[in-house]
C-alpha cells in the first residue's frame, strides 16, 4: 500500500471573501423577497369590504359553504315583498260615517229652514261647518235649493256614501276613492248639484281596512323562514376577487372562510423568515465545510449555484403565491436537474431541499406544495444522474411527473372538498411539471455551457467522440501522442472513479491534454520512429525546453480554435503544472559545469498554474505515471510501485497539490489504482521459442 502525507490546502483569501460575500447577498435577497409584496409569507389578506383589490385571488381548492351576508339578503328580499297586511273591511264604520253624515244634513236643513237667521248669517254658518268644507258656490246653491230638491240630494249623499263604503278602502286607495265620488251620484242631477254631493260625501269617505302591523309583522317572518340558507360554491382555480375590482362583503366572507384574513403583522413575519434563511445559511456553510471537495469550493460555481437559487426562487414567489394550477406546473426540478448534471449529484439534491422549503414557507397549502418539489426534484435527480444521455432526461421526467402525481393524489384524494375534475386537472398539470423540467434543464445546459463556461456531461459525451476535429487532427499528426493520451485517459479514469472525482471529466480532459504536441510531433519521442535520431540532440537545453514547453500554450491555442470548454483548457494548462523540464535543466547545468547558479531555472519551467482542481492533479499523476512507465518498462509489481511513488514525490515536492483537496486518504487510492492498472499493462509476458525452420520446398516445376 503507498502511502504519502496529505498536502495543506491554501485558499485564496480573495476568492473565499468573495464567495462568503455571494452567500451573504444571496441570504439579504432571499429574506427580501420572502416578506415583499408579491411574496408575502403570512398568508393572509387585509382587504376590507369597499377596497379596491390589488391583485387576483383564486380559490385555492373546491368548497361549498353557507354565506350569511347572502342569506339574509335574500331573507330581506323576501321580506320586503311581502305587502302589508290590513284587517277585513269594519261595518261599524260606514255605519258611524252614515250617522255622521245624517247629522250634517240636519245641521244644513235646520240652517235652510231657520226663518230668524238672515241670509248672510246661514252662508256663515254653512260655511263654518268642522267635518266638511263647502265652497261659496255650493254654500249659495244650498240655500237656494227647493225643499224637494233638497229632499233629493240629501237623499242621493247617503245611497253615495253607502256604495262607496261598500268596497274595501285602505288608506294607500283612499284619495282614489274620493276622486271617484262624481261618478257615484245619479245622473238626474246636475253638474253643480253633483259638485255639492262630492263635497258633503268625500270628507265622510275613510278607510274601513285598516294596517296591521302585527299580522304584517308575522307574515314578513315566515317569509323569511321559508328563505333556504344561501350556499356559494367555487371550483378550485375559480376568481373570488379579481383585480381592480370593488371588493365586496360576500367576497370577504370567502376569504374569512379560507382563511385568508386577517391582521398581517410584519415585524413578526420578517423574524419568522429570518430564522428560516439563518437555518438554511447554517447549513450551507457546514456542508461546504465538511464535504471536501465540492462546487462550494470554486467560485465560479458559488455564482452559477446562487444565480440559478436566486432567479428560481424569485420566479416561484412570484407566480406561485395563492394560484392554483401554476404552482404544480412550475418545473422547479429544473434547478435541482441543472445543478446535478453540471456538478453532481449531491449538490442537486441539497440545493434541491433548501429552494423546496424557502418556495412553499408561509403559503397556503406550503405543505402539500413543499413535500411536491421535494420529492419532484429528488426522484428526478436520482432517476437522471449525471445526465449522460439524452435518454435519461426523458427517464427523469416521467419520473417527476409519476412522483408529482402520487403526491397529489396523497394530498387531495381523501379531502372531501376535492372533486375528479380538480384532480384530473392537477394530474395533468404534475405530468407537464415533469417535461418541462427536463426540456427546460437542457436549455440551461446550453445557456450555462456557452455563457459561463460550465461544462455539462452531454458537452463532454460530444466532444469525446473519436470523430471530433481536434482528436482527428491529433490522431494523424501525432499517432504516438493520441495513443499516449488514450492510456493517460483509461489510467486517470480508474481512479477518478475510486475517490469520487468526476470520471467522466477527467477521462476527456486526459484526452485533450497534449493536443499542442500535434503542431510539432516530431519532438516528442512518442511520436518519433524507434532508432531514429532525436531532434533534441542538436539543440541547446533552452531551446529543447522551449519547443517542449510550447505545447502547453499550442495546446491552449487548439482548445480554443476548436471551442473546446474551459475546464478542458484547464487539463491542457495545468498537466505540467509549474513544474521544469528536468532532462533538459539537468543537461543545461551539467553543460555550465555543474554551477547552479549559471542557469535560469525560469526558462525550463511550465507556465502552470500548478493543478486547482482533483481532477487536474489527476491527470498530471496518471500522466506522468504513464509516461515513466512506458520509458522505465517495469517488469513487476516493486518497480510499478516504485516508479508510481517517484512520480507522488515529485508532484509534492514541488508543491504541486496544494490547491487541490487531494487528502492522504486519496492519494492512496490513487495510487492503487494506478498500481492495479498498470500491472495489466506491464505485466509480464512469457518469452515464446521460435519455430525450428522449414526446408525450403523446391518449387514444382
Amino acid at each position: 500500500m503507498l502511502s504519502y502525507p496529505s498536502s495543506p490546502v491554501i485558499l485564496n483569501r480573495r476568492q473565499r471573501t468573495l464567495k462568503i460575500f455571494i452567500l451573504v447577498l444571496s441570504a439579504i435577497f432571499v429574506l427580501v423577497i420572502l416578506n415583499s409584496p408579491i411574496s408575502s409569507r403570512s398568508g393572509v389578506y387585509t382587504i376590507q369590504a369597499g377596497d379596491v383589490a390589488v391583485q387576483d385571488i383564486q380559490s385555492p381548492r373546491t368548497f361549498t359553504y353557507t354565506s350569511d351576508i347572502l342569506t339574509q339578503r335574500t331573507r330581506q328580499q323576501a321580506s320586503s315583498a311581502i305587502p302589508s297586511v290590513y284587517l277585513p273591511v269594519d261595518p261599524a264604520i260606514k255605519k258611524r260615517q252614515l250617522e255622521k253624515l245624517n247629522d250634517i244634513l240636519q245641521y244644513i236643513s235646520n240652517v235652510r229652514d231657520d226663518a230668524y237667521a238672515t241670509h248672510d248669517q246661514k252662508v256663515s254658518d254653512l260655511s263654518q261647518m268642522a267635518d266638511i268644507q263647502l265652497t261659496d258656490e255650493s254654500v249659495q246653491q244650498t240655500l237656494s235649493l227647493t225643499s224637494t230638491r233638497w229632499t233629493s240630494i240629501k237623499a242621493e249623499t247617503f245611497n253615495v256614501l253607502d256604495d262607496a263604503m261598500r268596497i274595501t278602502i285602505r288608506e294607500d286607495n283612499l284619495e282614489a276613492t274620493r276622486r271617484n265620488i262624481a261618478s257615484l251620484v245619479d245622473i238626474s242631477f246636475s253638474s253643480d248639484q253633483v259638485q255639492l254631493i262630492s263635497e258633503i260625501v268625500s270628507p265622510l269617505i275613510t278607510a274601513n281596512s285598516l294596517y296591521s302591523a302585527e299580522l304584517t309583522a308575522q307574515a314578513k317572518a315566515e317569509a323569511e323562514q321559508k328563505v333556504e340558507p344561501v350556499t356559494r360554491s367555487f371550483v378550485m382555480g375559480q376568481l373570488i376577487v379579481q383585480r381592480g375590482q370593488i371588493v365586496r362583503a360576500e367576497d370577504v366572507e370567502v376569504l374569512k372562510f379560507l382563511g385568508l384574513t386577517g391582521q398581517d403583522n410584519r415585524l413578526l413575519n420578517f423574524l419568522a423568515s429570518l430564522g428560516l434563511v439563518g437555518a438554511l445559511s447554517i447549513f450551507v456553510v457546514f456542508y461546504a465545510m465538511r464535504r471536501k471537495a465540492s462546487p462550494m469550493d470554486d467560485l465560479r460555481s458559488v455564482v452559477l449555484i446562487a444565480l440559478l437559487f436566486n432567479v428560481f426562487f424569485l420566479l416561484a414567489r412570484f407566480i406561485i403565491p395563492y394560484r392554483v394550477i401554476l404552482p404544480f406546473i412550475f418545473p422547479m426540478a429544473a434547478f435541482g436537474l441543472t445543478l446535478a448534471t453540471a456538478f453532481n449529484l449531491e449538490t442537486g439534491l441539497v440545493f434541491s431541499l433548501m429552494l423546496s422549503i424557502l418556495i412553499g414557507y408561509g403559503l397556503p397549502g406550503s405543505l402539500e406544495i413543499t413535500i411536491y418539489y421535494i420529492l419532484g426534484s429528488l426522484t428526478g435527480i436520482l432517476v437522471l444522474g449525471r445526465g449522460r444521455k439524452i435518454a435519461s432526461f426523458f427517464y427523469a421526467s416521467i419520473a417527476i411527473s409519476a412522483a408529482n402525481i402520487l403526491v397529489v393524489l396523497a394530498y387531495r384524494l381523501g379531502d372531501p372538498s376535492s372533486d375528479w375534475v380538480g384532480l384530473v386537472t392537477l394530474a395533468g398539470a404534475s405530468l407537464t411539471n415533469g417535461l418541462a423540467s427536463s426540456s427546460l434543464t437542457l436549455i440551461l445546459q446550453y445557456i450555462l455551457a456557452q455563457a459561463m463556461g460550465i461544462t455539462t456531461a452531454l458537452q463532454l459525451l460530444e466532444i469525446s467522440r473519436p470523430d471530433h476535429p481536434l482528436l482527428q487532427y491529433i490522431l494523424r499528426n501525432a499517432a504516438g501522442t493520441y495513443q499516449h493520451s488514450l492510456q493517460v485517459a483509461n489510467l486517470a479514469e480508474q481512479a477518478a472513479e475510486m475517490v469520487n472525482a468526476d470520471s467522466l471529466l477527467v477521462r476527456v480532459g486526459a484526452l485533450y491534454h497534449d493536443a499542442g504536441k500535434a503542431l510539432n510531433p516530431q519532438f516528442f519521442i512518442e511520436n518519433q520512429v524507434r532508432g531514429s535520431e532525436n531532434p533534441h540532440n542538436n539543440l541547446e537545453p533552452a531551446i529543447s525546453a522551449a519547443i517542449i514547453i510550447q505545447h502547453v500554450t499550442d495546446g491552449r491555442e487548439l482548445a480554443r480554435k476548436f471551442h473546446l470548454p474551459p475546464r478542458i483548457i484547464d487539463f491542457v494548462l495545468e498537466h505540467h503544472g509549474s513544474r521544469i523540464t528536468h532532462y533538459q535543466y539537468n543537461r543545461a547545468v551539467e553543460l555550465a559545469g555543474g554551477h547552479i547558479n549559471k542557469v535560469d531555472m525560469e526558462l525550463y519551467r511550465y507556465p502552470g498554474p500548478a493543478p486547482r482542481s482533483r481532477e487536474t492533479a489527476i491527470l498530471m499523476l496518471a500522466d506522468g505515471c504513464e509516461a515513466r512507465a512506458r520509458a522505465e518498462l517495469p517488469q513487476n509489481e516493486d518497480e510499478i510501485v516504485i516508479l508510481i511513488k517517484k512520480v507522488f514525490d515529485t508532484a509534492i515536492k514541488d508543491d504541486q497539490l496544494i490547491h487541490t483537496k487531494l487528502t492522504l486518504s486519496d492519494l492512496t487510492v490513487i495510487a492503487e489504482s494506478f498500481k492495479r492498472t498498470l500491472m495489466g499493462v506491464y505485466h509480464q509476458r512469457i518469452t515464446y521459442p521460435e519455430l525450428p525452420q522449414l526446408p525450403e520446398e523446391t518449387p514444382s516445376r
